[in-house]
């Protein structure tokens, strides 16, 4: 990980200078110039210290206030936590179905709702990873050849996943990369491509509509490596019930 890279495009996500991120963080600017030039190395706390105030503490890029305010509307409606399973492994509940197609999911509303993620960054804590949302996602998550092939409880399972996005990237686990062969992807995946694995957890309900247990479930969150050098999430897929997990039961 190139954390002098990091600490840029970081800064650079806000829209702001050197100076002007300098008196939001209290970070010196000679300290962020170094740390940008690679010529000092920060701790490494330091990366997920900046992203949890860009996305928390009111540093806001300037030129998306009002994408801004939509995912702020959004994460105000969503009802999502992690926790963590008897072995130490994070899971991360969704306490809400929004996607609910009796017989089959509108992907064109899951579409409409991963539009307000984009722009947006995460980061991978168990790496340090900064992971884009492209306007490519809305599409690929809700038309790609994986998601057409999914029926019932996996088509259900990918359309709810949608709301754990953020958290689903924040815990992923076991980096695995790939190069990219294919030409359509020659530009926005010039740099190959990676794995993460995640899990989320879904609500399971009885007849009369009371909560019986929640559904766990492994997926892969597919990232590429594009030519501007940055991390983008291309789709989540490989999507599969853990069959002898469940919580609640």
């Amino acid at each position: 990980m190139d954390i002098a890279k990091l600490i840029k495009d970081l800064r650079e996500s806000t829209g702001m200078s050197r100076k002007e991120f300098s008196e939001h963080t209290g970070i010196p600017v000679r300290t962020l110039e170094d740390w940008e030039a690679g010529r000092r190395t920060p701790p490494e706390y330091i990366p997920r210290l900046l992203a949890y105030q860009i996305k928390f503490e009111g540093i806001l890029r300037k030129n998306k206030e009002e994408n801004d305010t939509l995912v702020e509307k959004q994460d105000g409606r969503r009802n999502v936590s992690i926790i963590q399973d008897a072995d130490g492994n994070n899971i991360v509940i969704i306490n809400d179905i929004r996607f609910k197609g009796k017989r089959s999911i509108d992907w064109k509303d899951v579409r409409e709702y991963l539009k307000s993620y984009v722009g947006e960054f995460y980061m991978i804590a168990a790496t340090n990873d900064l992971v884009y949302i492209g306007a490519d996602l809305p599409k690929e998550y809700s038309g790609s050849n994986y998601t057409n092939s999914l029926k019932g409880a996996n088509a259900k399972a990918k359309a709810n996943a949608a709301t754990g996005i953020p958290e689903m990237i924040e815990i992923s686990v076991g980096k695995h990369f790939r190069e990219n062969r294919e030409k359509k992807h020659k530009r926005d995946a010039k740099n190959g491509w990676y794995r993460y694995d995640s899990r989320f957890a879904l609500p399971v309900y009885d007849d009369k509509g009371e909560l019986e247990r929640y559904n766990i479930f492994h997926a892969s969150m597919l990232v590429r490596h594009s030519n501007d050098g940055k991390l983008y999430l291309y789709d989540v897929i490989d999507i599969k019930k853990e069959t002898s997990n469940s919580l609640g039961e």
